[in-house]
């Protein structure tokens, strides 16, 4: 007879990870819908078992498993489970307790010192925040005379790719006439890739300095060109400050749109398909905002892919993986651009930065010449 190890269970571990995640894991009842729902299983031999890695949570067990890591957080499994668990924050809450435990992904302590030391994920000194902004003329946010405060973020103001897009958002409102300024220099980060990734306790750290500074800027209705950001600022950060109240920007220029402050009066012949951000799509339940925008352009002709809205595929970005490896033939992207490409679209459009960066990447990749990415904004 073969001995066998015994196994543990951590009456610890399991408490605390109830507390954690306010009880729903014990909700799980092990259908496998996630396991089946996961964007993972289209691109690996052996897919992201999510059933097996809540089970092992639900009985106070915890492995130093990579596949912790994999989780986008596109929450495709949350819109399908059957008992409504919050999936995302049970893999937040996992990584948690591998950081308490000393044990995260390789790589991602530097990440947080580069939140620590230059106040943002992509390991640019702070100094260079408002580079992009040069010869742009954007004034300094008084509330007494704007009306928003338009928020670029970390990843549009350090990657070169992404800061197009906050020039041409901010083309848009200057042509809508809004009075709107930004915190150039003094911008804090979110804090979301912190939270993405389970450093919980540096989250509410940078939150709750985020916030008091909002406060101390007299900041109340935020713009946000990042999904992440607005999912962060409305759903994680009321604790802090409640009279806060963010906004995507496609949100508000729909709203600019539909009020006749914002026109457009060129038309403009293309076929154009959209990506759903998983973080304002399914996360946030916002698929009208964009296609209000898209739809309100004379001439352009918008067809949906046949995975779209709640069923969108998610790009690969969020849950932390900008900043980790993905091996080529393991990128959703990939897989998305050429589902774009099969509806004849001229432009996959979409309204995230995670997303631009992942699909340009996979339009490079996969040598699709005839389609473009771009943000709505631009």
């Amino acid at each position: 007879m073969h001995s066998m190890e015994p196994i543990l269970i951590d009456d610890d571990l399991l408490e605390r990870l109830d507390n954690l995640t306010g009880g729903v894991i014990s909700l799980c009842y092990q259908c496998g819908v996630c396991t089946a729902a996961c964007p993972w299983g289209l691109v690996l031999k052996e897919t992201l078992s999510i059933r097996n890695l809540l089970r092992q949570a639900q009985i106070g067990l915890l492995e130093n498993n990579d596949s912790l890591w994999l989780c986008t957080t596109c929450a495709a499994c949350q819109a399908l489970c059957p008992r409504g668990v919050d999936i995302p924050e049970v893999f937040r809450s996992l990584r948690q307790l591998a950081w308490e435990r000393q044990k995260p992904m390789k790589g991602l302590p530097s990440l947080m010192w580069s939140l620590y030391w230059n106040g943002n994920p992509w390991f640019q000194p702070p100094s260079q925040r408002t580079g992009w902004a040069k010869g742009l003329e954007i004034a300094e946010f008084n509330p007494e005379v704007h009306e928003v405060l338009l928020y670029i973020g970390c990843t549009s103001s350090y990657d070169r790719r992404a800061q197009k897009i906050a020039i041409a958002l901010i083309k848009l409102l200057e042509a809508a006439d809004v009075k709107f300024g930004c915190l150039k220099d003094d911008e804090p980060c979110c804090g979301e890739s912190a939270l993405s990734l389970g450093h919980k306790a540096y989250f509410d750290e940078i939150s709750t300095r985020t916030a008091e500074i909002f406060h101390q800027k007299g900041v109340e209705k935020i713009i946000t060109i990042s999904p992440h950001c607005y999912d962060v600022f409305k759903n994680h950060y009321p604790q802090h400050c409640s009279s806060l109240k963010p906004m995507h920007y496609t949100q508000y220029l729909a709203y600019l749109s539909e009020s006749g402050r914002l026109e457009f009066p060129r038309p403009l012949n293309l076929k154009l398909t959209f990506q759903d951000p998983c973080y304002l799509g399914r996360l946030n339940n916002e698929y009208t905002a964009p296609r209000t925008i898209l739809n309100a352009v004379s001439g352009i002709e918008l067809v949906e892919m046949p995975a779209s809205k709640e069923d969108a595929l998610c790009c690969g970005g969020g849950g932390g993986r900008m900043w980790l490896e993905t091996p080529a033939g393991e990128r959703f992207s990939d897989l998305r651009v050429k589902e774009a490409a099969a509806v004849d679209a001229s432009i996959l459009v979409t309204a995230c930065p995670f997303c631009i960066v992942c699909l340009e990447d996979s339009l490079k990749v996969e040598q699709i010449e005839q389609l473009q990415v771009m943000d709505i904004a631009e």
